[in-house]
């Protein structure tokens, strides 16, 4: 654990935004973190869905030095193999057609918002275009990616953020249909919303609303920035629903550590932005789509997706069986690799004792645990892992 010391060191140069726990990490190897104590940590964060190969993976590591040995950076002016080869691989995968890097998910959905209102705005000149956005939402702390994101209190200091933003109920077609006017010109969700409770969207809201955007000229834009890259045991959410969006956005486990985003269309948006619209001084660099590249290749060779289907079942049903032990425990939902476990109080005593116990979890609000764990996991860091979380809820209760 953090001693008082280094702790006052470093929140003397770190502007507070986060609250962190009193842990300080020095390395990590498979799916376990060691702090600078040398302790073991079981992790089922992944650096909140980030790592989903886990730690001190030789292959990917030499993919990544390798490119530094040959060139890192150069201006977006010129044409790099790696992000060539990252663009195809993000597009075939995807089922979408173009691809612009950015440098983390927060900035992919501000290019996804100037896509939306720049085809509205070429198709009739005006600026004053809506997007409809979801309650409970979470989509960044940007101020583009903060205005369209469902929880005031995020919002309130910050207002009135980019405007023209209008929010409806997650999973209710009415709701959304009654907010549709003239002047909206996307719908903007999570396929699987994440922060607001790990709750995936329901076949029949995100069937209706893709006819819908067809049917009235706007843009679907679906963040997959936490679900999306394997996490729901597709390689993105929406493939599940049998749909393609008019605009994604990718982050997190896409480059799997390193800083790298990308809003990705599809052929009714590929033209809407034009030279000068948008750019990126970092974004795409060759550093960062070599890593991309290798991931792509890691997620076939190493059969990820079949792995994140069987351990994910496995996954539900030792959750389930804590939902029918313990009353304190309300319910368990998600999809693959991305978990909630609902509880009739508060979560956070029981993530801090599972990091006692030497567990990662977090939350995604007051009363969810959320387990986003690598992708790698097996079914015996399953076990141990609801043996620590068994723990934790007996003693507490």
């Amino acid at each position: 654990m953090v001693t008082n010391e280094f702790k006052n060191y470093a929140e003397a140069a770190i502007i507070h935004t986060y609250n962190r726990f009193p842990v300080a990490f020095d390395h990590g190897d498979g799916v376990y973190l060691y702090d600078t104590d040398g302790r073991r940590y079981l992790d089922f964060a992944a650096g909140i869905a980030v790592n989903a190969f886990g730690y001190n993976v030789e292959e990917y590591k030499d993919a990544l030095k390798a490119q530094i040995d040959k060139l890192m950076h150069v201006s977006n002016l010129y044409y790099t193999e790696p992000m060539a080869k990252a663009a195809h691989k993000l597009a075939e995968a995807s089922g979408l057609k173009r691809v612009f890097f950015t440098n983390s998910g927060t900035e992919a959905i501000e290019g996804a918002i100037k896509v939306a209102r720049k085809y509205a705005f070429k198709k009739d000149g005006t600026t004053d275009h809506e997007i409809i956005a979801m309650e409970h939402s979470f989509h960044g702390r940007s101020m583009g990616a903060l205005s369209v994101t469902g929880n005031a209190h995020y919002r309130e200091a910050f207002q009135p953020g980019i405007g023209n933003i209008v929010f409806a109920e997650y999973n209710n077609l009415e709701d959304v249909k009654s907010k549709i006017t003239d002047k909206t010109c996307a719908i903007l969700f999570e396929t699987v919303q994440g922060e607001g409770g790990i709750y995936p969207g329901e076949k029949e809201f995100i069937q209706e609303i893709r006819k819908i955007c067809d049917e009235k000229d706007m843009l679907l834009i679906l963040d997959e920035i936490q679900c999306g890259m394997g996490r729901t045991g597709k390689m993105f959410a929406y493939q599940h629903y049998g749909i393609l969006p008019d605009v994604m956005t990718s982050a997190k486990a896409l480059g799997c550590g390193v800083p790298v985003g990308a809003f990705v269309v599809g052929e009714k948006a590929e033209n809407a932005l034009e030279p000068g619209d948008h750019g990126s001084t970092y974004g795409g660099n060759p550093f960062v789509t070599a890593a991309v590249c290798k991931v792509f290749e890691m997620f076939e060779s190493r059969g990820v997706l079949e792995n994140v289907n069987e351990v994910s079942a496995y996954l539900d049903e030792k959750l389930q069986a804590l939902v029918k032990k313990y009353d304190v425990v309300k319910a368990t939902r998600g999809l693959g690799l991305m978990r909630a476990l609902e509880m009739n109080v508060p979560v956070g005593p029981y993530v801090n004792k599972a990091l006692e116990k030497g567990l990662l979890i977090i939350s995604a609000g007051t009363y969810i645990i959320r387990f986003v764990p690598p992708l790698v996991i097996t079914k015996d860091n399953v076990d141990e892992m609801i043996g620590i979380l068994d723990e934790c809820l007996g003693e507490i209760e």
